[in-house]
């Protein structure tokens, strides 16, 4: 069997609770933490020697454990972010899987390259982002995506993927679906412009920019807006276990957004992609579950979409809220919404 880095270390029956955001007290039969390429290439072909499953772990925003996990899971704690090219319009950025992604937010916004500010305050890391094309304030992660690189446990090699070839979509993508769990993202690496164009009008963007008096916003009044408008809606993971957004905004199409909107006059909803993408907290909240508590879990107070863990929730705790929420929806607005976060 190959050798482990000496960075690496196998520990046995550890807790999950530091390392998913949602503060689920589950364990690992075996834990790694890799902390360079060469070690999650190591680890991943050692893994093909052996029956163990494995699990990727990033920075734990987007996982709802439901149980202990029976096989290896590999923390991607990998660092480093470089310019790897630039011309007098765009520079391009590459991005270690383990850095945390508000900071590679960070990293381009106070160098004045644009295009990520909108994503700031998200939660996770780098590597985790194109999985479910994170998006948010009408900007999402595959609009910069330029390419990444990831080690295949198939067929035991690195590859290189395009924009094209990871089919992003809505909170979507190639890592999620049909290709979940055969890749390790390696690095990521983001296009972005030295002339940046400003997405204020989705949200309360604009709205937060006048009444801070900025007459002329730039990327950096984009990014202390939205972290401000996040830390005002959403809990701290810190203090309130939660994984943010939990549940996908559903999309119709023209003809059923006008059925839904003559039944519901107020119902709130966006454009995107010529589709009616509807407000998934709008219709929770209308149905009664903003604020509600139930033992250890709840709805958040401010955020209707953020199903939080008040103290020792287990993770079928919280699936069963969701269901819950999921079966009043759907019998007041014929919307079955999907959960955004993945189960394990």
């Amino acid at each position: 069997m190959t050798a482990i880095s000496m960075n690496m270390h196998h520990l046995e029956n550890i807790s999950l609770r530091p390392y998913n955001t949602f503060g689920i007290d589950v364990k690992a039969r075996f834990f790694s933490e890799a902390h360079s390429e060469e070690d999650v290439v190591i680890l991943a072909k050692n893994h093909r020697e052996d029956d163990r499953p494995l699990l990727i772990l990033g920075g734990g925003s987007n996982i709802l454990f439901t149980k202990d996990y029976p096989g290896m899971v590999l923390k991607i704690s990998t660092k480093g972010i470089r310019v790897i090219k630039e011309d007098e319009t765009s520079v391009w950025v590459k991005a270690s899987a383990g850095e945390a992604w508000d900071d590679l937010v960070k990293f381009c916004v106070v160098r004045g390259w644009g295009g990520l500010e909108n994503l700031s305050a998200i939660p996770g890391n780098a590597g985790t982002s194109p999985v479910q094309n994170i998006g948010a304030y009408g900007v999402e992660m595959k609009d910069t995506f330029c390419e990444l690189e990831a080690f295949d446990l198939e067929s035991n090699r690195k590859m290189t993927f395009s924009n094209e070839d990871c089919g992003f979509s809505y909170r979507d993508s190639i890592f999620k679906s049909q290709n979940k769990g055969r890749f390790i993202i390696l690095n990521v690496t983001f296009c972005l412009s030295k002339n940046p164009i400003l997405h204020l009008d989705y949200g309360n963007i604009r709205e937060e920019l006048n009444a801070m008096k900025v007459v002329q916003p730039g990327i950096s009044d984009v990014r202390e807006t939205v972290c401000r408008i996040r830390s005002l809606k959403l809990p701290d993971p810190a203090v309130t276990g939660n994984a943010g957004s939990f549940f996908k905004n559903p999309f119709l199409s023209s003809q059923q957004y006008e059925v839904l909107k003559h039944n519901f006059p107020d119902i709130v909803s966006y454009l995107q992609d010529g589709k009616i993408k509807l407000s998934a907290a709008w219709m929770i909240e209308q149905c009664g579950w903003k604020g509600k508590r139930i033992g250890n879990v709840g709805v958040h107070e401010a955020q209707p979409l953020v199903l939080v863990n008040n103290g020792n929730a287990t993770g079928l705790e919280i699936i069963n809220l969701s269901n819950d929420i999921r079966q009043l929806v759907s019998q007041k607005f014929g919307i079955m919404l999907e959960p955004e976060v993945n189960f394990v």
